[in-house]
């Protein structure tokens, strides 16, 4: 029976599986060569050693999160369309459709981020908001 010339062994580190380490191992041949010059080609691996390779790291998308508006009866319509055309570069139309869908729904779609994104929308938009002294409110909320 004879022995492949090459066994391959991988090897997972981490819990989040993202690096992958393959380990090859050349082992003997069962032949010996024909002359001393074909012991000396240009392959990499030798007899009895070891190579390591190691390949790119699986990335998988970030969470998405929607930044909500909360509708209140104090806010001004045309403040809060000012924050869509501001803060989340709506167009008139658009940021007047998203309003009065939070006028008449009781909230609204922004827009969908990552955290950080979201959570630096939210944080502008409440403080802007607290600035001119009005209530509205911004939150976001995982998609």
């Amino acid at each position: 029976m004879a022995q492949p010339n090459l066994a391959q062994l991988r090897i997972e580190f981490g819990q989040d599986r993202s690096y992958l380490t393959q380990i090859v191992l050349k082992q003997k041949p069962d032949t010996t060569p024909a002359s001393p010059m074909a012991q000396h080609d240009d392959n990499p691996l030798r007899d009895d050693e070891i190579a390591v390779q190691e390949s790119k790291p699986r990335l998988d998308r970030p969470p998405l999160f929607k930044v909500v508006l909360l509708n209140d009866d104090f806010t001004p319509m045309e403040f809060v369309v000012e924050i869509l055309k501001g803060f989340f570069s709506m167009s008139d139309e658009k940021a007047t459709q998203v309003m009065l869908h939070v006028h008449t729904r009781g909230v609204g779609v922004c827009g969908v981020f990552t955290r950080d994104v979201a959570e630096t929308k939210v944080e502008l938009v409440n403080d802007y908001s607290k600035t001119h002294q009005h209530p509205l409110l911004c939150s976001f909320e995982e998609v």
